[in-house]
Formats: structure tokens, sequence, C-alpha cells
């Protein structure tokens, strides 16, 4: 185990890499919860995806552990499973069924993969200045901690304002605010396992506050109904058949985009903290980590869990020292339990729901807003969660040192990574961000005439951005 994970040489070692693993699965347990959550008001079966989302996020987990041996773990993505339930499948199956949104994820990993393989991927993310791959890694560090606020009640949303300070009258921000300043004490006392131990403190809150309880029920059976969704009959015809259409095609694009700069935002951000992110701003065993993730979309659809991609709570495990696979390992052997005990994880991972809520809070709180007449009434409240969400805050605040490192001196290097930074959280959207600092480098540098400058695919790369926001405008 020594030799295969290189413990001496990446300064760490078998119980580090154990909790490291725990941390990152604590921070990213919620998954299990939310993604059911949303997939059901597709008509995908609840159970069903709630068994894909846990055996999704356990076998890519670990292969990306076993293969790359880096600290990166996977899950169902974010953002993406909301715009396949309203946008691609559309509510209660008025669009398409879903095994064939499925399908469109299935076929939208499968053309990322082959990205890997041919080395495009790979070059797209070595073309980006090293400025912006800086940017990228603070814009994420603020999303986290935007993230954390809002998941712990310590921030609200607000009509005006946009945010406003949460009601601190209400237990569950209480809860946050002692995850966080437990997290905070063990840091700076250099108590080792800080985070992990920072949520079993807010975990430990949350039970005598009464803001969450002991199940009653420790065991519930998994349930397969929705893997192998592509290759499922709907209506007489193979899902994955009916999936090659025009308009799904171009679902199958725009879904495309936000996977391909999702996983190269988070791998450089993890990646500058864990140190394998080289001076120039290349990442180390690169093509091992695209070639899982790019994968990890295909086996998603393929499950029936929605795209699984590379998750930035991994910083999570790697602020509690992780430097290996076997913290991902870790990581997946633990979200493989969940498929047979998600009543107990539920009590640390799940959402606490403000009155007059229902589970649509979901969308809301993953910064996606379904179409008005989708919402029951009086609706708009979202869920929170509170034990988790001091970890986000105090990771966020981990990932803000390599902004000292952007050059602030030169305004066409500063103002890309200043829009990266912003656009990030601002739009809850990592390939946002980056799209903003796409094309306002481009424009700045040809205006300045500095040609040389702009690598030849970064004008391709901007210009596939520009478009996908003017069409999704519409």
């Amino acid at each position: 185990m020594e030799k295969y994970f290189k413990f001496s040489e990446r300064a760490t070692g078998l119980k580090t890499e154990v909790l490291s693993g725990a941390a990152t699965f604590l921070t990213m347990a919620y998954i299990i919860f939310v993604n059911p959550g949303i997939l059901s008001a597709a008509g995908v079966p609840f159970v069903g995806a709630v068994t894909a989302t846990a055996v999704g996020a356990a076998v890519m987990s670990i292969t990306m552990g076993a293969v790359a041996n880096r600290p990166l773990a996977l899950a169902s993505g974010m953002g993406i499973n909301a715009v396949l339930t309203f946008s691609v499948i559309g509510f209660q199956q008025a669009n398409v069924p879903w095994q064939v949104g499925m399908s469109v994820i299935f076929i939208e990993g499968l053309l990322i993969f082959l990205l890997v393989v041919s080395g495009f991927r790979e070059a797209v993310m070595n073309a980006i200045p090293l400025n912006l791959k800086r940017a990228i890694g603070v814009g994420i560090g603020l999303f986290i901690t935007v993230i954390g606020l809002n998941e712990g009640g310590i921030i609200r949303p607000a009509p005006i304002t946009l945010v406003a300070l949460g009601d601190f009258s209400q237990k569950y921000v209480w809860v946050s605010l002692i995850g966080f300043f437990s997290t905070a004490f063990f840091m700076a006392s250099k108590v080792k396992g800080d985070i992990l131990w920072g949520i079993v403190a807010a975990a430990a809150a949350a039970l005598l506050l009464g803001v969450t309880a002991v199940p009653q029920a420790a065991f519930s059976a998994p349930d397969f109904v929705t893997f192998l969704a592509p290759f499922q009959t709907v209506n007489g015809q193979l899902a994955l058949a009916q999936a090659l259409t025009p308009g799904l095609l171009f679902a199958v694009f725009a879904i495309m985009l936000t996977d391909f700069f999702d996983t190269m935002g988070t791998v450089v951000a993890v990646g500058e903290q864990a140190g394998f992110v080289n001076k120039d701003g290349s990442v180390r065993d690169i093509k091992k980590i695209l070639l899982v993730d790019s994968a990890a979309a295909a086996v998603g659809g393929l499950f029936g869990s929605s795209s699984i991609t590379t998750y930035i709570e991994s910083a999570a495990g790697v602020a509690e020292g992780g430097r290996t696979g076997l913290s991902a390992i870790v990581t997946g052997l633990l979200f493989g339990l969940c498929a047979f005990f998600a009543p107990l994880i539920q009590m640390i991972g799940g959402g606490y729901r403000l009155p007059n809520s229902s589970h649509y809070g979901l969308l809301v709180n993953s910064g996606f807003t379904p179409p008005a007449d989708v919402l029951p009434p009086g609706t708009g409240d979202y869920f929170v969660y509170p034990i988790t969400a001091g970890a986000l805050v105090i990771v966020g605040c981990l990932m803000m040192k390599t902004v000292r490192e952007i050059d602030w001196d030169k305004f066409d290097e500063a103002l890309p990574a200043f829009l990266t930074m912003i656009g990030i959280p601002l739009t809850y959207n990592i390939s946002n961000g980056i799209g903003f600092g796409f094309i306002s480098y481009v424009a700045i540098k040809l205006s300045r005439r500095k040609f040389s400058q702009i690598h030849p695919l970064l004008y391709a790369v901007s210009l596939a951005f520009l478009l996908s926001f003017i069409l999704a405008s519409k």
C-alpha cells in the first residue's frame, strides 16, 4: 500500500488518508438526498435514484483513487441534474421520458471521453493562462464559501439585495455556527482531523437542539431500476435512439460544455491545494484524471444518476491532509455503504427544510430556479445543511491563498482573473465564471494587439462560451 499510493513521497500516511476520505464524504453526503429529490421531479423513481447516486459515486471515486492516485472524489453534479430535470426531460416527463434524458447524459459522457483520448481536453487545459488558472481556484473558493453560508442559513436569498443576513433566532443557524467555530478552533489548535471533528461537533449540536434526530430505521434495500436507462425500451423504442434528435443533441452540447470546464476548474483548484499543480500551472497525472472523470459522465447516464463529475468538496479532504488516491477510495467505500444505510447518513448529510417549503426548495439551494408554474403555491424557501456548512466555509477560506500569486500589476491579466473570480460565485456556476474569464482575456489581449499571448485554442473555446451564453438567454 505504501508503495502503490506513495505515502512517503507525498508526506502522508494511512490514518491521514482515511480521515481525509471521511471528511470529503461528509461534505458530499448531501448529494445522496438532493440528487434523487431533483430527479424524481422528472419521473425518475426516487429509491432507484438514491441507489444510482450512491453506487455511481462509489464506483467512480474508487476508480479515480485506483487509477489516478489523487484525492479527487466524484458524484452526481449539482446544476446539471437540475438542467436535466427541467430543461431536457421536463417536469413529470412533459417533454421526454427520463430514460431518454439519461441517454443524453450517456452520449455527452462518451463524447467527452473521446476528447480526452484524442488529447483535445488536455490541450485546452494546458492552454489556459496561468493567472486564469489561479483565479479559477480562488473563484471556486468563494463559491464554496457562498454555498456554505447559504446552506448554513447564515445568509439567505433576498429579492432586491440578492442576499441578506439569515435568521439567527433559528436553531439550525446555531448548528452551522457551532460547526464553523469548532472547526476553526480545531484548525487553529492544529488538531488532527480538524474539519472532521468540526462536523462531528455540529452533528452533536444538531441532535441536542433537535434540528436532526436519530433515524428510526438504519437499513434501506437498494433498488437498481434506473440502471442501464439508455438501453431500456420506452414507448416501443430504445431510449438511446430517441436521444438522437436535433433538439436533444443541442442539449448534449450544452451539458458537455459545462462538464468540460467544471472539472478543469475543480482539478486546478484542488490540485493547487494538494500540491499536484506545477509552477507553470500544469496538472500532474491530468490525463488519467480526465479519463476517469469523462468516463464518469457516461456512467452517470448509464446508471440513471445524471452526470457524475469530480467534486470541489474534495478540497475538504485535502485540507485534512489527503494527498493520495486512498482518500478517494475511502470516500467511495463510504458512498457504497450509503446504498444500504441511507437513513443513518441522512442525519448528517441531509437537509433541514425551512417552514412552509417543499422539496422543490432543493432546486433553489442548488442555484437553479424552475419555472414559476412548476413551484407549488407559497414555496420559494430552501433546504439548509447546517452540519456540513461550517466545513465548507473553512475550505473556501483555505482556497483563497493563491489570490496573492495573480499578477495584479498587469491590467490585461488582472481583469480576466477578477471576472473569473466573481463570475463563479455570482452566477452559481463554475463554467460560467470560466467563460467570463476566457472571453474577456481574448478580447482585451486582441485590443492591445498581444496576439502571441493568446493560445489558438482559446479563440475556439471563447467563441463556444459566447455562443452558449447567447443561446442560453433565448
